[in-house]
């Protein structure tokens, strides 16, 4: 099993705890089952609930009613980095979620090389 991590920037902010917080408790507890399944499936967890989209970086989605949330994640080790989520709305995951989740995992592995983060 592999260990799902929330990343934390520099300042110590969570991306993805933040928008966990804003989610209705009934989708909170849907998407903490999910990433439970995504640590004991590891890469083989298959779509449509999870999917590779540019090189390292992946999606978890989580339908709820008719709104899909997606979780963008990259792999570090036995451990599931997961950089931020966000409420998709269009049939294409903005470009801009994807740079954004490169961005994180650029700053994560950075800032482990160096020391700052321990795992």
């Amino acid at each position: 099993m592999y260990e799902v991590i929330f990343y934390l920037d520099k300042r110590e902010r969570c991306p993805a705890e933040e928008f966990l917080d804003e989610l209705e408790l009934r989708i909170r507890a849907r998407v903490e089952k999910w990433m439970g399944k995504l640590g004991e499936e590891r890469p083989n967890l298959p779509r449509p609930f999870a999917d590779v989209l540019r090189g390292k970086i992946r999606e978890l989605k989580i339908s709820f009613g008719s709104n899909h949330y997606r979780f963008l994640y990259f792999f570090f080790g036995k451990k599931i980095i997961i950089t931020h989520g966000f409420l998709k709305k269009s049939n294409i995951i903005p470009v801009r979620e994807i740079e954004r989740a490169e961005r994180s995992m650029r700053d994560f592995l950075r800032r482990y090389e160096r020391g700052e983060i321990e795992l």
